[in-house]
């Protein structure tokens, strides 16, 4: 089954993560790529990683660019995809639309009013399989969702790893959900490629910057939908991104109360059965703890879960590339699933060390 893709914001991290992976796609053929403000230029000079696409030529990022496809992936900024989307439908296209952004991922218009200061775009499918729904066990339900989907909005990268860690806890109902606390050290890749004072290299070298402090991060009323699919009746979280000098990865600890009456010991075994069969979510054996560097380049989430048992907390540790399963990967995945493929094609389960 071959398919045909555009890609829209080639030139951006986000962007050349799906291609990266495309290429390696036995039934996906590279269309149009475009990009804004490096319009005209040959791909080779932004992303020289990708040698078999590096002579082709950037196009504006215009709807008449993107028509004709059979999947379109936006990986433009957040409040552009709304609007692109919009057009290709009015237009009548009829092609799978894949957002890396932000703009159709909340079902709350007012939350998306509220942390990003402009209308809501709209809700689709969202794309991560592994989101358990209430009662489930198992991430049955959201796969039938992306099944033969013809939208999907990718989740954020930090949300993807703060959901892998607690929401087995919140299904099976052993943790508390309205205490919290989510602390992540995050790489600079996903801050984008902006040419800003804090990301240069003298900034960064030597120091770790944290940020979105306050209940202020845009991914926070993700997080706390994505634990309420979960069954959580109200979520309050804590959450606490920090850059540290490295290009890739996220490595999320968050923790939760012990829920009342909750036997400790039997905590590990909720983890374990939700993620027995999970392709790309692994949890480790017990004392062996997640790290980034084994996970950059792979559509792999390691996972770890303890019980601390002198503060009555459940801790759980995730690691992921944000690039990879945070964002590319995680669209490759959902398309896979929406195309009738199966769901691991073309995407690599093993690190690049050291």
């Amino acid at each position: 089954m071959t398919f045909t893709v555009a890609v829209a914001g080639a030139s951006g991290y986000a962007g050349g993560e799906t291609l990266r992976l495309l290429l390696d796609h036995p039934e996906a053929v590279i269309g149009t790529l475009t990009a804004h403000s490096n319009a005209g230029t040959r791909l080779g000079e932004l992303q020289p990683h990708l040698r078999a696409l590096a002579d082709r030529l950037l196009a504006p990022t215009s709807v008449d660019e993107l028509l004709g496809h059979d999947v379109v992936v936006l990986a433009l900024p957040h409040g552009a995809s709304g609007q692109v989307a919009a057009e290709l439908e009015a237009r009548g296209d009829h092609a799978i639309v894949v957002d890396l952004g932000a703009d159709h991922r909340l079902v709350d218009g007012a939350a998306w009013r509220a942390f990003y200061g402009t209308e809501h775009a709209g809700t689709w499918p969202y794309g991560l399989p592994e989101l358990l729904h209430a009662g489930e066990s198992t991430a049955l339900a959201q796969r039938a969702e992306l099944a033969h989907a013809r939208r999907i909005a990718v989740p954020g990268c930090n949300v993807t790893a703060v959901t892998l860690g607690l929401q087995p806890g919140i299904a099976a109902g052993v943790i508390e959900p309205t205490d919290l606390v989510a602390v992540l050290a995050n790489g600079y890749s996903g801050a984008g490629k902006a040419l800003k004072p804090h990301l240069l290299a003298a900034e960064a070298f030597g120091a770790a910057q944290p940020y979105g402090v306050g209940g202020v991060h845009r991914h926070v009323p993700e997080i706390e939908q994505n634990l309420t699919t979960a069954g959580a009746p109200r979520v309050t979280v804590s959450f606490t991104p920090t850059l540290v000098p490295m290009a890739r990865g996220i490595l999320a600890t968050a923790t939760a109360r012990l829920a009342e009456g909750m036997d400790p010991a039997t905590v590990r075994d909720v983890w374990a059965r939700a993620y027995a069969d999970e392709p790309f979510v692994e949890l480790l054996p017990e004392g062996q703890w997640p790290t980034t560097a084994s996970t950059v380049g792979a559509n792999t989430a390691l996972v770890q879960v303890v019980v601390d048992h002198r503060a009555g907390r459940v801790v759980t540790v995730t690691a992921l590339d944000n690039m990879t399963k945070g964002t590319a990967g995680a669209a490759v995945q959902s398309l896979n699933l929406a195309l009738g493929l199966p769901e691991t094609l073309a995407l690599p389960v093993n690190g690049v060390a050291p």
